[in-house]
């Protein structure tokens, strides 16, 4: 018996089927109707001869599974095969299996006959042995290479007569996020009809999910291009079932379903597509076992501007289809240019030909129009000159940078696309690498677009890598310009730049990569690390980036939960008896190797490189994954082994809480911030809270005066207008809810909604209610008040304490605080609500207005100062001598006002106001009528009674 196992770049043809749907009938008939495999492969139909006869020239396929789980984003692989030699004489089977390029296999068994062998993790040596010669007889071209991300797995064996072989291949993957959705895709190419073919997808995501789609089955030259032209249903057979958490996924094609779709066996790539309930915030970090994950992918964020400068291959391979297809989607991208971006475009062959010399221009309709032109004029000639041309990028967006005022918070970057090899100018890879870092200067990043089988892809691999940027790389005979197109898209949306991820050092080490350069929209940033105590009951997490013209940061406190309630049991790949079933250290493991990897390939010191090899292969052996620096060895198992045996347990949703934890920010651990954040607010009693009351504080009297409004459901109140000198207003909008039992009120009026609008030194507006925070300054952002976040820029910061409260601060003059009332059970006549409170109004001119703005520069005089005195006195004395006075009065501009003396509850009821209180909704306290007061919409800024104005 003869055998030999690879990981190959290539894919074998299939050899021919039977092409009758009368015969997959037959097939599916006769495989289904006893479970006996031996049974199936001793029968003979007679009239069948033909077919029967070209079906024994190679083991037929009896079956193929695949069975699949994806926690949180890491997805457990398991394909099991069984293949009959029916034959009079051994033949030889070829288990064959794409997989992709970014997973690791961490096993594989078979047996053959009454024999078993099992796969070993071992460390490559530098020389290769005789078992690596034979594997290389007939090395792979690197022109076969990845076929868009995929590999090939292949493992061939003799089967002895009437007899079957079993194949079991485990593989692991972190899914990447791409366009807003994570893919998931199986490789379904038996290439020959199969009795029992089944695919089995269980996704568990704690998060939430969303956007859970099917496409239908795509072939080899669609892969990569995530669209599909015409049908979107899900391939026939298919089966989908989810709930908010959990998805069931199964595909179990029949034989003739199978024909219909592909009747020699190759039905194409098995593809789901999802994604997670999400928003701006710290991200969801996952913990067990001593080690978490976090990921980061924020929504609702405006994009940055663009900076973009376009590198195009035209010499002379270029000619015919690859060009063609770079015009018509740089067509496309051009037109997706937003009005704020910058760009230029550089044509090179030999020569090197500038569209634009020695600037970028904006994105106008006469420029757009006019670089269609140049575009579509460019024609296919020459050699190429890649490092001349890198060269003249970088300078050309270097010069932009240096000479220009461009937004310091804008996205710069070079797209490069070629062809070919170098073979003008400058041909070395090594110098084209080290010219193209030092002209780049970590100031912007490179992406690299390869086309074709003869682009040097390790060359734009590590350009792309050693510049922040990215590489992809695609067929020439597949549709190029929607996957240019594709690739645009993914980088074409800048949404923060700087982003920064921290723990406490104390708490954490091993941290995979926590700063990157830029974030893009349907992207997402992943960091995984060990704890160091796993005794604390948190992890602080902060996250700082730059959003525009703003600086965010967001922070809160994870829980860290037992570990024994984390614990997943029956994890596809993880049932080797070894014990190791915590995903999330797989996933730490699997990000790690991946980093040294990249790490190994960015150096050019030999010790370095000697030093992330050694650390990638250690690593890697410990965890039992195969690796560019390990190999998969096959060994007999012992003469009493079981043959293998696939193992699988669905994900079950009985006590998914004890058994996975998911937390993101807004469960932070009770009573560890939210009311220390309260407590530490110091800011005036001046404020507008509750039903609402009213309490306006005078400092240099020493006392204070409280009152009431009672509006109606809807009213839109003027609390502060500045709107002409400072530029700020504040109104608020006030929501009904039932009187409680016996009381005086026919209803209950509470805020609602907040908006602060500020139009100096620049057009902005603050939108607050108690779930959300909307700010816009020309750009929309949205923060949720269940996670705490910090963001700044030229003149305002916005700081939301978790649950608590939100504070907004104007060019430094100005702030108010708001706090959020939120009930866990509300009775019928409570409401989630807003109360406002102002902490400084240095910043506010002398002629603001409003219902507690008339009243920050102004002095209200107490006539009877005899009450005055008797107030002084401590404790119950006190209280017993204004009773004993129920009426007294105010001079306020002029107006006498009958007040009497009450006792208010502030600060969320922690606090005791004594005031003065002004009845009948502030009559005579107040310029006008409370009615004078009431806006007609949330963006009024009309500074006078009767006037409507918007900002």
């Amino acid at each position: 018996m003869i055998l030999w196992l690879c990981l190959c770049w290539g894919f074998s043809p299939s050899a021919a089927q039977p092409d009758s749907e009368l015969m997959a009938r037959y097939l599916e008939q006769q495989l289904l109707a006893d479970s006996s495999i031996a049974e199936q492969v001793a029968r003979r139909v007679p009239r069948q001869a033909k077919f029967l006869q070209r079906l024994e020239t190679r083991p037929r396929m009896s079956e193929f599974h695949v069975r699949s789980t994806i926690i949180s984003r890491y997805a457990f692989t398991t394909v099991s095969c069984t293949m009959v030699n029916s034959g009079s004489e051994a033949r030889e089977g070829v288990f064959e299996m794409q997989i992709p390029a970014a997973a690791f296999i961490s096993n594989f068994t078979m047996s053959i006959g009454n024999k078993t062998y099992y796969g070993e993790v071992t460390g490559k040596e530098k020389k290769n042995s005789s078992d690596d010669k034979a594997r290389h007889k007939k090395p792979p071209s690197p022109t076969e290479g990845r076929e868009n991300g995929y590999e090939t797995f292949k493992a061939s064996v003799f089967i002895p007569r009437k007899m079957q072989a079993r194949f079991l291949l485990h593989y692991e993957e972190l899914l990447q996020r791409r366009l807003g959705k994570y893919e998931y895709t199986v490789s379904i190419r038996p290439q020959q009809l199969v009795g029992r073919l089944r695919v089995e997808v269980n996704i568990l995501e704690n998060s939430g999910i969303v956007s859970l789609e099917v496409p239908p089955l795509r072939n080899s030259k669609q892969k990569g291009n995530g669209k599909v032209e015409g049908d979107v249903s899900p391939p026939p057979s298919t089966v989908i079932g989810h709930t908010k958490t959990l998805a069931k996924v199964t595909f179990n094609p029949s034989v003739v379903e199978q024909t219909r779709i592909a009747r020699n066996g190759i039905l194409g790539d098995f593809i789901i597509r999802y994604d997670v309930s999400r928003e701006l915030s710290v991200g969801d970090v996952q913990i067990l076992n001593g080690y978490f994950v976090h990921y980061f992918a924020p929504t609702d964020l405006p994009p940055l501007p663009k900076n973009v400068v376009f590198v195009l291959d035209s010499s002379a391979s270029m000619v015919g289809t690859k060009l063609k297809q770079t015009k018509e989607a740089l067509f496309t991208i051009l037109q997706d240019l937003r009005p704020e971006d910058h760009f230029n475009i550089i044509g090179f062959s030999n020569r090197i030909k500038v569209w634009q010399q020695d600037r970028l221009v904006p994105v106008t309709p006469n420029n757009i129009r006019d670089a269609k032109k140049y575009i579509h004029n460019m024609s296919p000639t020459g050699g190429t000159n890649i490092n001349g041309a890198l060269q003249t990028g970088a300078k050309l967006l270097n010069d932009y940078i240096a000479q220009n005022d461009i937004d310091a918070r804008s996205v710069s970057l070079i797209i490069f696309l070629t062809d070919g090899r170098p073979t003008v100018g400058e041909t070395q890879s090594s110098k084209i690498l080290s010219n193209t870092k030092d002209a780049i200067r970590d100031k912007f990043c490179l992406f690299t677009i390869g086309i074709g089988n003869d682009v040097d892809h390790k060359l734009l691999e590590r350009m792309a890598l050693e510049n922040c940027g990215m590489t992809r790389h695609f067929q020439e005979d597949e549709d190029a310009a929607s996957h240019l197109k594709g690739f645009y898209d993914e980088i074409g949306t800048p949404l923060l730049s700087d982003i920064r991820v921290d723990y406490p050092e104390d708490d954490v080490e091993q941290v995979t990569q926590n700063f990157f350069p830029n974030y893009f929209n349907g992207s997402e940033i992943i960091i995984a690390g060990k704890l160091i105590n796993r005794t604390s009951d948190k992890l602080h997490v902060e996250v700082t980036a730059s959003n525009s013209k703003k600086y965010i940061l967001l922070k809160t406190d994870v829980a860290i939960d037992l570990p024994s309630r984390n614990d997943i049991r029956g994890v596809p790949g993880l049932e080797d008896g070894k014990g190791d079933n915590n995903y999330i250290e797989r996933a730490w493991s699997y990000l790690t190797i991946k980093e040294l990897l990249n790490s190994r390939l960015k150096s050019d010191d030999s010790r370095e490189k000697d030093y992330f090899m050694e650390k990638a292969k250690s690593m890697a052996l410990a965890y039992n994954f195969v690796t560019p620096f390990t190999v998969l060895k096959m060994r007999e198992a012992g003469l009493h082994s079981e043959p293998p045996q696939e193992e699988f347990v669905s994900p079950s949703t009985d006590g998914i809480g004890e058994k996975l934890q998911s937390l993101q920010g807004h469960k932070a651990p009770p009573g560890i911030r939210r009311e220390q954040d309260k407590q530490r607010i110091k800011i005036s009693k001046t404020s507008a809270d509750g039903d609402p009351h009213f309490v306006i504080d005078f400092p240099s009297s020493k006392f204070s005066v409280c009152f009431n409004i009672d509006g109606e459901p809807g009213d839109i109140l003027r609390l502060v207008s500045d709107h002409k000198e400072s530029g700020v207003t504040v109104n608020g909008q006030l929501i009904g809810a039932p009187a409680p039992p016996n009381g005086h009120k026919k209803h209950r009026t509470y805020f609602s909604t907040i908006t602060i609008l500020s139009n100096k030194p620049e057009r902005s507006y603050l939108e607050i209610t108690p779930k959300r925070v909307i700010l816009d300054d020309g750009q929309r952002l949205v923060l949720s008040c269940g996670r705490s976040a910090v963001v700044r820029s030229r003149s305002l910061e916005v700081s939301i304490s978790a649950y608590s409260n939100i504070t907004v601060t104007i060019r430094d003059t100005i702030s108010f605080v708001i706090l959020i009332h939120h009930y866990k059970k509300p009775a019928p006549y409570q409401r989630n609500h807003l109360g406002f409170y102002i902490s400084n109004s240095k910043g506010l001119s002398s002629d603001s207005h409003g219902l507690l703005g008339q009243f920050l520069n102004h002095e209200v005089k107490l006539l009877q100062e005899s009450l005055n005195t008797s107030r002084q006195e401590a404790g119950h004395n006190q209280t017993e001598a204004l009773k004993a006075n129920p009426t007294n009065t105010l001079k306020v501009k002029g107006r006498l006002v009958p007040v009497v003396w009450k006792q208010r509850r502030i600060y969320n009821g922690q606090q005791e106001v004594h005031c003065w209180f002004a009845r009948n909704n502030a009559d005579k306290l107040i310029d006008g009528s409370y009615k004078d007061y009431l806006a007609s919409h949330p963006f009024d800024t009309g500074t006078g009674f009767g006037t409507v104005n918007s900002l």
